[in-house]
């Protein structure tokens, strides 16, 4: 099984394996000229042509020996912090149980992760079972619901959610500077960046003695603090921007 970036001559098998997954997955709960029209509608070949295309889509295949057997797509959207949503996950009911989906989430994870994402979101009908059941056994957590219309009938949508940023008891409290001194992390105090959150740092283990700011995208204490309360990696360029009172006109 080979995972690999999705390519224009994947699009006609692409949509035939999401038409099957859907019926797969929905059928029991949504009529099949309602999934037909879905698939016509989501899958139209030139907007997939467009996606493919598109360098800001994480666009991932399974190909098995030259058959495409299932696909994920994603993209990054910019909130307060950079998140990738996954658009589709799907595999073929013949391949299913076999591991790909799991393979192809763990791609997709890994490419978003190196786009400094900081958390992953997918939703799924609570109806598709097997899909709440995968997001949750991959380790995804419920972060909310809503309901959807879907033609004549109102369904329960499931949204689920993964941290990429590590856990605050696995990071390191301390880190040594460039120029040898020991530095003590406060992770809970952090402040946004262009790139990655800022989080205070101390000269002393009881975080009274501020010392200045580690950057979480490349975890360099090489931080610059000017006289307009700006804050910058001197490593890899993650910005703060100042504090709001200058942009009061």
């Amino acid at each position: 099984m080979n995972v690999r970036a999705a390519t224009t001559d994947d699009i006609e098998e692409i949509r035939e394996v999401a038409g099957a997954s859907l019926t797969a997955s929905y059928g029991h709960a949504v009529n099949e000229d309602l999934l037909e029209g879905a698939v016509e509608r989501w899958y139209d070949v030139d907007e997939l042509g467009a996606d493919v295309a598109d360098p800001s889509t994480v666009f991932l295949v399974a190909d098995d020996e030259g058959t495409i057997v299932g696909f994920a797509e994603s993209y990054i959207v910019n909130r307060r912090e950079r998140v990738g949503e996954i658009d589709w996950l799907h595999v073929h009911p013949d391949y299913r149980s076999e591991g790909i989906g799991s393979e192809l989430l763990a791609r997709v994870e890994a490419d978003l992760r190196a786009a400094d994402v900081a958390n992953i979101e997918g939703r799924v009908l609570v109806d598709n079972e097997a899909g709440t059941t995968f997001y949750e056994r991959e380790g995804y957590e419920r972060s909310g619901e809503r309901h959807v219309d879907i033609g004549d009938g109102t369904f329960v949508e499931r949204a689920y959610l993964k941290r990429l940023s590590r856990a605050e008891s696995d990071r390191q409290e301390s880190y040594e500077t460039d120029d040898g001194d020991t530095v003590y992390v406060a992770f809970e105090r952090s402040d946004r960046g262009s790139l990655a959150p800022f989080y205070a740092v101390y000269s002393d283990e009881d975080h009274e003695d501020r010392y200045g700011y580690l950057c979480g995208n490349c975890e360099s204490t090489n931080v610059a603090i000017d006289t307009m309360d700006r804050v910058e990696c001197l490593d890899c360029s993650n910005r703060r921007k100042p504090t709001r009172w200058d942009a009061a006109y």
